[in-house]
């Protein structure tokens, strides 16, 4: 197979090249030599490696023929003088409506992931003309011109899926798994670098250094408040490796040797207030699991709170497996959520396999119209399991599922694979989580609900047993009615207001989180 797919692609190669060159003789006026040539080879192996996978993976199927021409409209977003077409068999890409290049399309009847190398070599070719034809595609650039591409692929098939840049890639893993550093933030601040924020157990915490130090020199070579940037880079190394900080306090300096660590992105926040636990979390990142079991621990070690806050307002998502691991931090057994999609892998079950660190004190989960991902797939399942109420309103509806994977020019490729399907059977996706007490119709709504909550009668009953009826693929006329019972919004004071108040409520809790159904 292998080797039917290098002579397939070098056949269709040797086509394009006699192609641009007789098609070239069309517009001599662009024939020079070129100030950045076109990075081919780096380019097709991104596309052969994308292309694969979505042709393999992508929860909805798409024929080669689309993805290639998908891609080859993006041109026009960078230079609008340049369209293509699917016509008799060929692909031809035109110049002000005149015709620049074909290639035969034949390549791309394939079937699946064995099509991809054609599919690469199409776009690869063609897109090398239209970087020898255009100025405007060569100022772009090949990261643009890819990104371009693939924003087009990505409009016709889901809006999760999508290319990642080499430099949007290194952030968005620093996100995910942290980056080396000391613990701290630097900020000019008059004529002098001051200590701005220290992560809490990280290197920097560990030696006494204090926010509002001056830091003066690294590794013995002076600082000026004039240039931050040259400090930051002094600052940065790789994990383990050690650093020599001269820092100032009160007119008196110091030195301190640091070694440099894995930082973590903070994602956890807690603080008790009356007597309850308040948890605020802003993502799921490789440690959040972690966290969370800490702050539950500690709490429980002396005085147990009354009940615990899960707040979610505003979390965008993360990593599906420390969703499902969070949930399971407040459940003992039982299924969590499942994924569902084209392929074999994309479906699985999750289950709760620990124990409940919450020792079964009441538990509220606070979502609003941000609460997105992996943070819904936690909201659904405790309110569906029973084991917390949920407060807010109607989430923002994203249960699709994507895979990562890197790419050879350094970048990322985000496939949306799957989707989350909830333990009773309904789709996350459009639909969002509806809270037990919405807050979001304003205050004399709030008001009755709880009322009804501790007279017996669940406000939201009819609507969440709606929702747990419906199956894939859902109608946009019931999701426009389902999310309407309770409309997004952001969060809002009343949230952490209601939430304090079904806590110290047991009648209106009890409600709030008994199994529907009669």
């Amino acid at each position: 197979m292998r080797r039917a797919c290098q002579v397939q692609r070098a056949s269709l190669t040797r086509a394009a090249v006699l192609a641009i060159l007789i098609l070239l003789t069309s517009f001599p006026a662009l024939i020079h030599a070129q100030e950045t040539p076109f990075p081919r080879p780096l380019v097709e192996s991104v596309l052969l490696d994308s292309h694969r996978l979505i042709l393999e993976r992508h929860l909805e199927p798409a024929s080669p023929a689309d993805l290639t021409l998908w891609s080859l409209r993006g041109l026009a977003v960078l230079d609008p003088r340049l369209t293509a077409d699917l016509r008799d068999a060929t692909v031809r890409l035109l110049l002000d409506e005149r015709v620049a290049g074909t290639l035969p399309s034949t390549p791309l009847s394939a079937r699946g992931p064995p099509a991809a190398p054609a599919v690469a070599a199409t776009l690869a070719t063609l897109y090398d003309l239209a970087w020898r034809l255009s100025p405007a595609i060569r100022r772009a650039g090949a990261e643009r011109l890819l990104a371009s591409g693939f924003e087009e692929v990505f409009n016709h098939l889901d809006p999760y899926s999508r290319y990642v840049t080499p430099q949007e890639a290194r952030a968005a893993r620093t996100r995910r798994v942290g980056q080396s550093g000391l613990g701290l933030r630097i900020e000019r601040r008059g004529n002098a670098l001051v200590i701005a924020e220290i992560t809490p157990d990280g290197p920097a915490a560990a030696t006494g250094i204090r926010v509002g130090d001056a830091l003066l020199a690294v590794d013995d070579r002076a600082l000026s408040a004039g240039d931050p940037g040259l400090a930051a880079t002094l600052l940065e190394g790789e994990e383990g490796t050690g650093v020599t900080l001269t820092i100032a306090r009160a007119g008196r300096r110091r030195q301190v040797t640091l070694v440099r660590e894995l930082i973590l992105p903070e994602t956890v926040f807690a603080e008790t207030r009356d007597g309850i636990l308040w948890l605020r979390v802003s993502g799921f990142t490789t440690m959040t699991d972690r966290r969370i079991a800490q702050e539950l621990s500690d709490a429980f070690i002396s005085r147990a709170p009354r009940g615990v806050i899960l707040d979610l307002r505003g979390n965008r998502g993360g990593l599906l497996t420390q969703a499902v691991a969070v949930a399971d931090a407040f459940l003992e057994s039982g299924e969590v959520a499942r994924t569902v999609g084209r392929v074999p892998e994309a479906n699985r079950r999750y289950d709760a396999v620990g124990r409940d660190l919450a020792l079964g004190r009441p538990v509220v989960v606070l979502i609003d119209g941000r609460t997105a991902s992996a943070a819904e797939i936690v909201a659904m399942a405790l309110a569906e399991r029973g084991r917390a109420a949920v407060v807010g309103s109607a989430s923002t509806g994203k249960g699709l599922i994507q895979l990562v994977a890197p790419l050879p020019n350094d970048g990322e490729i985000m496939i949306t694979w799957s989707q989350i399907v909830a333990p009773s059977g309904w789709p996350i996706q459009s639909l969002g989580v509806l809270p037990t007490l919405c807050t979001s119709l304003g205050p004399e709504a709030l008001a009755r609900s709880l009322a009804s909550l501790a007279a017996g009668d669940p406000p939201m009953a009819r609507a969440l047993t709606r929702q747990r009826a419906a199956r894939p693929p859902v109608l946009a006329s019931e999701v426009a009615a389902l999310r309407g019972a309770c409309p997004a919004a952001e969060g809002r004071s009343a949230d952490l207001t209601a939430a304090r108040a079904l806590i110290l409520n047991p009648a209106a809790y009890e409600t709030a989180v008994r199994p529907l159904g009669p």
